[in-house]
């Protein structure tokens, strides 16, 4: 059986593999992370908004795990943000 990943793990492939998993964690944020989850509209739109959130959720556990491995709390991505 498989060990399951953790954040170490995430920090191994995505900045401490080299430049090709640095490459596609840049990839990863310019696809899913740059436009708006929301899209105005009808149930249709509100399946996209749906679709959008679900990929970009994706790509912030990958860096939730990254910051966890570097010793960076939640709380510190947030203060930072503001």
């Amino acid at each position: 059986m498989t060990e399951r990943a953790n954040a170490d793990t995430y920090q191994r492939l995505f900045e401490r593999s080299g430049i090709d998993g640095n490459a596609v964690l840049e990839d990863l944020m310019a696809r899913f992370t740059t436009q708006s989850a929301y899209v105005r509209g009808g149930h249709e739109a509100e399946r996209e908004s749906c679709f959008r959130a679900g990929q970009r959720s994706v790509v912030e556990l990958i860096i939730k795990q990254i910051n966890k491995a570097n010793g960076v709390s939640d709380a510190q991505v947030s203060n930072d943000d503001e």
